[in-house]
Formats: C-alpha cells, sequence, structure tokens
C-alpha cells in the first residue's frame, strides 16, 4: 500500500493536527520536535532522533541529471530513498520505478502525487508531502491512501465438499466494516486463495458481525497488504490485513482480535484456470464464500458445480514471500 509523510517543519501544530486526524503515515520533523507530534498522538516521526532516521534509514536524494538518475538506482538499495526534484516532467522517473524498489517522492500537492504514485502504473512506493496548507494535506492523505492496488479475481467450481472432524479455526474481526461482496483471500496453499466473504449478512441465527471474517482452519495462508502472506494462527491485535471486494479492488484493514475456536470443519476443493485449489472452513451456514457476482454462498448451501471467487499465484511461499521456485502443496 502506499505510504504518505507530511512535511512539519518548521513546527506547525495545525498542520501536525490536520496530517494525524487524516491518516497520515509518518511526520518529517526537525531534532526537538518528535515529542511534540507524541504529544498529539503516537505517530512515527522522521527525525535525527525519531523513529524513522535520516541516512540510516531514509535518505533524500536530488535528482538534476541522468548522473543522478544512476545513482539513485543502484545505490543505498537496503534504505527507503526519497527522490527530490524541482520539476518532475524532467525526470525520467519511470526508470527508477522499473530498476528498483523502496523509492519515494517528495512531492507539493495532491496532483503531483497522483503522477508520481500512477507511473508505469505501479508507481512509486509512496509520498512525502511538502505543504503549508491543512487542506492541501486531508487531500493528499486520501487521494494516497485511496490508490490501493486492484487485484485480478478469477472464478473456480467447486468439485468437492467434504466434512471434517473438530479442529482449530480463527475469525479475524477487524476495526472497519465490510459490505456485501466483500472480504479475505485465504487458502491452504500460498498459491490459490478463496474470497471468503465477511459477516455483513443478516442470518435468522446470529446478528450481523461485518467486522468480522470466520476465515478459516489455523493452518491457512491469508493474503495481506504487502504482497505476503501468514498463516491465520499468525495474526494479532494491531496487525494489517487486506480487505478485497468481489471486483478486485481492495483496502486496508487493522486486526482487532483474532478469535480462535475449536470447531467442526469442511474442506472445499475447486477448480480455477486448470488447476486443484482447497480451503478448510468452519462447517456452518454462516460461513461463506464468495460469487463473481458479489454474492455470498453459504458453505451450507455449496454444491458441487458452484462458482466462487478466487485468486490465483505464481511460484511458491518462503516465510511468506512470493518466491519463483516449483514448490507442491497438496
Amino acid at each position: 500500500m502506499k505510504r504518505i509523510w507530511v512535511r512539519v517543519e518548521p513546527w506547525d501544530k495545525s498542520l501536525a493536527i490536520a496530517a494525524i486526524e487524516s491518516g497520515a503515515d509518518a511526520l518529517v520533523v526537525a531534532e526537538g520536535d518528535s515529542p511534540k507530534v507524541k504529544e498529539l498522538g503516537a505517530l512515527p516521526t522522521v527525525a535525527p532522533d525519531g523513529d524513522i532516521k535520516p541516512d540510516a534509514d531514509v535518505v533524500w536524494f536530488g535528482i538534476k541529471d541522468k548522473g543522478d538518475e544512476e545513482a539513485a538506482a543502484t545505490s543505498h538499495l537496503d534504505k527507503t530513498v526519497v527522490l527530490r526534484t524541482s520539476d518532475w516532467t524532467v525526470i525520467p522517473l519511470e526508470n527508477l520505478v522499473a530498476r528498483r524498489s523502496g523509492l519515494m517522492a517528495e512531492v507539493a500537492g495532491a496532483e503531483q502525487a497522483r503522477l508520481v504514485t500512477q507511473v508505469l502504473e505501479k508507481g512509486v512506493d509512496g509520498v512525502v508531502l511538502d505543504t503549508r496548507s491543512a487542506e492541501e494535506v486531508r487531500k493528499t492523505v486520501a487521494l494516497v491512501h485511496s490508490l490501493s492496488p486492484e487485484l485480478e479475481l478469477v472464478p473456480a467450481q467447486i468439485t468437492g465438499l467434504r466434512p471434517l472432524g473438530m479442529g482449530d479455526r480463527a475469525c479475524v474481526d477487524t476495526c472497519t466494516r465490510m459490505g456485501a461482496g466483500e472480504g479475505m483471500l485465504v487458502g491452504n496453499s500460498g498459491q490459490a486463495l478463496f474470497l471468503v466473504h465477511s459477516e455483513s449478512l443478516e442470518t435468522p441465527y446470529v446478528a450481523p458481525r461485518p467486522f468480522r471474517v470466520n476465515a478459516g482452519a489455523v493452518h491457512a495462508y491469508i493474503l495481506l497488504p504487502d504482497g505476503k502472506t501468514k498463516y491465520l494462527s499468525e495474526l494479532k491485535a494491531g496487525d494489517e490485513v487486506l480487505l478485497v471486494r468481489h471486483d478486485g479492488r481492495t483496502s486496508v484493514g487493522y486486526v482487532g482480535r483474532n478469535k480462535i475456536e475449536r470447531r467442526p470443519l469442511l474442506l472445499v476443493e475447486a477448480e480455477a484456470a486448470g488447476r486443484q485449489i482447497s480451503l478448510i472452513l468452519q462447517n456452518a451456514e454462516t460461513i461463506r464464500l464468495t460469487t463473481p457476482d458479489g454474492e455470498a454462498l453459504s458453505v451450507g448451501a455449496l454444491k458441487v458445480g458452484d462458482q466462487v471467487l478466487a485468486r490465483l499465484e505464481s511460484g511458491g511461499r518462503h516465510f511468506g514471500t512470493s518466491v519463483e521456485e516449483t514448490i507442491t502443496e497438496r
């Protein structure tokens, strides 16, 4: 997900409050001003005495010519590099985005932020906003955080359903209310994940809990905002999770609670694009997958031949990170 840091240097309390209330990811401040930020909210600071330290963690890089571009592409690969220039039209930003990751760009407002975050579709990883306008801060933070990547989801046809015995499953409760056609991507394999629907529907049995996804057995993988996966059992309060709509749009949610309980389980098997995929879910009528048109389909009504949405990945996973190697998971 795209990050946005807001420069509050020199110190301006009203500007800092606007950045914090808008949801900025960090404030860039002068040495000695980090405690002022902490008085307003628990937000990371970028400063010599801050949480993120210049030179050690992040480097500002001025771009004036081809030589500067080459240096930015090949140096400080273990750090975040913030690109700075007086005229974004003279930077071959496409070349830098294509050659390395860990790039941010210093911008003056929302329009420049839109430009640099969409270069080559991928864009830079984030922006540092340098403005004295609280309104521009709010506008730019909202824009950057709306630029969540869209995922390609494919139809998967159910090929098998088998009730299992008792096992541990994870209910992931977030700090966000999800809507119809929205949930999380979970799978027995990191190469193929089902869109498990949120509990946002009224039922005769329980009240809706739109903040919750009853995601599956504890061993299953869940896709995260950074493209990595975690086991459901590893999620804890404060972790980021990827919320996914049936049309592929995504957003970031935060775990409020991961409730693991022993329940009867159900093995769901399907085929998508010629690949066999599976997921173990709790065997209960309130657990749902998502159809291609965004409808929630209860596992209690699921049958062979039904179509649900899935996400297919290439390669395998090593400690949650996608790797290009042959891995067989059954």
